[in-house]
């Protein structure tokens, strides 16, 4: 989707993540860390997957403040309103095998409007990095997440929140994006290998 400035991001979060749900991530996160053994010099991978409007932007700016981690959002790295199959390739051989080879990782940053790829973006150094967005923890790159996170909602309550963000530049391509990610998830069985499912619109799941 279209990015947001990093402001966006952080109001977005400020207005919609829950502070408890932040807290049950920041605990499995620590814990992961601290349970490696021997301690790793890579970080600690945590991904908030989901689909669109299930508040994964949200939780994640929040969890990235506690943790003092910078945050890869993966509309930055898939390639326009088609290209959600293309992204945990991506992100995996751009940003995940880089940092569990202890080397530094850069991805190129999608030009939403040009409609290409355009800089190279370095991703900073830390004890934990948070990665969110759709597909996050998909496939190949599932491997890669010390910690993952499923986020879902009711379909309106996505869909209103979608387009409140993002306006009438996500109203024309809803339908066919939500389509996508069912497709993805349904073949994937992503939410099924999350270490935390949460329902955003509610308690959280079993």
């Amino acid at each position: 989707m279209p990015q947001e400035t990093q402001e966006d991001h952080h109001v977005w979060g400020e207005n919609l993540a829950d502070p408890a749900h932040a807290d049950q991530v920041v605990e499995l996160a620590r814990r992961a860390r601290g349970d490696a053994a021997p301690p790793s010099p890579r970080p600690t991978v945590v991904t908030f997957d989901g689909p669109a409007g299930s508040g994964k932007s949200s939780l994640a700016r929040l969890v990235a403040d506690r943790l003092d981690a910078p945050v890869v959002h993966l509309d930055d790295l898939l390639p326009g309103w088609d290209g959600l199959p293309a992204a945990p390739a991506l992100l995996t051989t751009q940003v995940l095998v880089p940092l569990a080879r202890g080397e530094q990782a850069a991805f190129r940053r999608f030009d939403w409007h040009a409609g290409e790829f355009a800089e190279l973006v370095p991703v900073p150094t830390a004890d934990f990095l948070v990665v969110e967005g759709v597909a996050s923890s998909v496939g190949v790159a599932r491997a890669y997440a010390d910690v993952r996170v499923w986020l879902e909602a009711a379909h309106d309550v996505r869909m209103q929140r979608g387009l409140a963000r993002d306006g009438d530049g996500f109203a024309g391509h809803w339908e066919a994006w939500a389509a996508q990610e069912a497709r993805i998830f349904e073949a994937d069985g992503t939410a099924a290998h999350a270490h935390l499912r949460l329902q955003t619109d509610g308690p959280a799941l079993p």
